[in-house]
């Protein structure tokens, strides 16, 4: 129970990032951590993105493997912007706040750095095994 808790944390410290880092491009990922309500808001989306991810983001890629295997799998990182970009319009901590090409390409890159940061964080996240 305590490893998944830290990654919850985890998760929402890569996804408040790359909200910094997008924002800092000119992307409008956006994150609100102004008040204890928006954080606890924010650890609200980034379990609906979990679970979205575990349920929807799992199935469109089963969908679409015949594509990632064409494309190498890049296809994957266009499954995980969508999935990423669905997630924020239910406005629970983290929104795009643009529309059409922008708000994919802010999604695109928010979900490149959420997986980079949360992928070098989660080295230090200690394993199930019994050595």
């Amino acid at each position: 129970m305590r490893k998944l808790l830290l990654r919850w944390v985890l998760l929402a410290f890569s996804v408040v990032v790359a909200s910094y880092v997008t924002q800092a491009l000119g992307l409008k990922f956006r994150v609100d951590v102004s008040s204890f309500a928006s954080v606890v808001a924010l650890f609200a989306g980034v379990a609906v993105l979990s679970l979205l991810n575990a349920t929807l983001g799992r199935l469109l890629k089963f969908m679409t493997l015949p594509l990632s295997c064409l494309t190498l799998g890049l296809f994957a990182l266009v499954v995980n912007a969508a999935v990423l970009w669905f997630a924020a319009s239910f406005k629970l901590g983290f929104t795009i706040d643009a529309e059409g090409t922008a708000a994919f390409f802010a999604a695109l890159v928010a979900s490149l750095l959420i997986s980079f940061v949360s992928g070098a964080l989660g080295v230090f996240v200690p394993d199930d095994r019994d050595d």
